[in-house]
């Protein structure tokens, strides 16, 4: 997929608001920059055709094309094409490449103390807008193993039996995000958990001409987390997660006491045992809210004043949650 729908969405308002398509063909029918103009950086049917393009399914791109032809009165929708007869495929390159390098990108990060929902509604994000969710345990393995400069450093501690350091964190993420697929934005998951790691970011960043964007933070009583926690269980492979109360798995049986039976605890699409994580325990969970509260929470204090935060009841139905995240998500709207 080359860009979200919803990014292409946006963008077909933007580019209807800056010139309005002039519909004349050519003897050939094809479209070219004399039959379709606009005065913005694409014409109404620049935009059309993006959103065509945006799906990895050829028989939907198929219907679309077709769709789109049939609107245009053309008769082979392959010869589309404007900007003096560019390919469909260059029109699309050729917009992506100026959202990219002209349009600011959408850095977010997402809060929220362990069992808020956060691997729950990430996911999510990320196939609404299209941006990557960068893990620093994932961007710190992959650096490692490319024996990147920066991968070289943390590799160097971790042998040490060290703990990598900020710099080191700061310059993994700063090589990840020039990769292509961060052109638009990015989701950061893990990162920054203390203060002094939102400065660093921020620091990074700041050189390059980016901020942060947006922060979401998922809130959920202390009160409420213990069961959502000591309830959850996981598989390994897939990361599919389950809870004995809110989503059980097919299998799980209970004992004479109402709690469940380890051995009946299954995967429900590869039958393979699932796994409770060693801090999924009411001691740890204790833990690691007094951890959350202490380190992380001060970071949404230091972005606040910036106006980027935005708190979501995450106590609730996963409807009700994910209808807040949306709102968050989106720009507010002019009184």
């Amino acid at each position: 997929m080359l860009v979200s729908s919803t990014m292409l969405r946006s963008a077909t308002a933007k580019m209807a608001s800056r010139g309005v398509a002039r519909r004349t063909f050519a003897s050939s029918r094809t479209v070219t920059s004399s039959s379709w103009v606009g005065t913005g950086i694409a014409t109404t049917v620049g935009a059309s055709l993006l959103y065509m393009h945006a799906t990895s399914d050829e028989s939907v791109r198929a219907q679309r094309e077709q769709q789109l032809a049939a609107m245009m009165g053309l008769d082979q929708p392959k010869t589309l094409n404007f900007w003096g007869g560019k390919s469909v495929e260059a029109a699309v390159a050729e917009v992506e490449d100026k959202f990219g390098a002209y349009w600011p990108r959408n850095i977010m990060i997402l809060f929220g103390p362990p069992g808020a929902g956060k691997g729950t509604h990430a996911p999510k994000i990320v196939d609404l807008l299209g941006l990557p969710q960068l893990s620093t345990g994932d961007m710190l393995r992959a650096a490692v193993a490319a024996q990147s400069p920066v991968g070289k450093k943390a590799e160097a501690v971790m042998k040490a039996g060290g703990l990598v350091s900020d710099d080191i964190v700061v310059g993994i993420i700063k090589d990840r995000i020039q990769e292509d697929d961060c052109k638009f934005g990015f989701i950061l998951d893990g990162f920054p958990r203390t203060l002094k790691q939102a400065q660093a970011l921020d620091e990074m960043l700041a050189k390059e001409g980016a901020s942060v964007t947006k922060v979401i933070e998922l809130n959920v009583p202390d009160s409420v987390l213990e069961e959502r926690i000591c309830g959850r269980w996981i598989h390994k492979g897939s990361g599919r997660s389950f809870h004995v109360k809110y989503a059980p798995p097919k299998s799980m049986k209970l004992d004479d006491k109402g709690q469940p039976i380890p051995e009946t605890m299954t995967d429900d699409e590869t039958g393979e045992p699932l796994m409770q994580r060693k801090d999924d325990t009411s001691a740890a969970l204790v833990k690691r809210l007094q951890g959350y509260h202490k380190e992380t929470v001060p970071i949404l204090k230091h972005y606040s004043p910036k106006g980027v935060v935005k708190t979501v009841n995450a106590n609730q139905g996963m409807e009700g949650v994910w209808k807040e995240v949306l709102d968050a998500l989106s720009r507010p709207k002019p009184e």
